[in-house]
């Protein structure tokens, strides 16, 4: 856990100048409860549970942020962000999950139908970036890579990892565990919106230390 923690602030001094991060962990809620300060929210149909856990592994002891119930795309946006050019970071562990085992960040968040969200999946082994526009997930292929479902990458579960996303204008650039991964450019959503975490289907995942900074 040193690691992970000692790697989180290197991440966040080496962002450009000017975008102030703020650092968000759930160790001053009451487990049980759901996250004050966070919109609850999803993409499609189902039933979200976001509560926040005790858990002695997590990066910044004790409490984490846990989704458990089943959902098409259940979402979490920290209430009042709005930035359009900056990063946003997450310390996430896999849990379980039948059909998936995924855990994300969403950026530019409009509405549950349209935002950017990047998501590390357990059971698949890989990373993706993709839009939500209108209601309807879409995937974004790396440059370079023309068609490409994102990168396949190993994504133990049951393992704490870092998910970051740091963006400018059209562009994007995807750091998983501080390796950058791949980079992406869309024109979709271009204003400032929101951020927050994301996960798919019956994925039980928890998050810590929620990170974000920009303009």
């Amino acid at each position: 856990m040193k690691g992970l923690a000692g790697l989180l602030v290197g991440l966040v001094i080496s962002m450009p100048p000017g975008l102030g991060a703020q650092l968000t962990g759930f160790d001053d809620m009451a487990a049980g409860t759901a996250p004050a300060g966070w919109i609850l929210s999803a993409t499609g149909n189902g039933s979200p549970k976001w509560a926040i856990v005790t858990d002695g592994t997590a990066p910044s002891p004790p409490n984490a942020l846990e989704q458990s119930g089943v959902a098409d795309f259940p979402i979490a946006i920290k209430r009042d962000s709005n930035i359009r050019d900056g990063f946003v970071e997450v310390k996430f562990k896999p849990i379980s999950g039948r059909e998936d085992q995924a855990g994300g960040v969403v950026w530019r968040f409009q509405d549950a139908n349209n935002y950017y969200i990047c998501r590390a999946n357990a059971l698949e082994n890989n990373v993706v970036l993709y839009r939500v526009h209108k209601g309807k997930r879409r995937p974004i292929s790396p440059i370079g890579r023309l068609l490409a479902y994102g990168v396949k990458h190993p994504v133990p579960a049951g393992r704490w990892h870092i998910l970051r996303v740091e963006f400018q204008g059209v562009r994007a650039k995807i750091l998983f565990n501080g390796q950058v991964l791949f980079e992406t450019e869309d024109k979709t959503f271009t204003q400032p919106g929101g951020v927050g975490v994301w996960t798919k289907a019956d994925s039980v995942t928890r998050f810590d230390d929620f990170a974000y900074g920009g303009r």
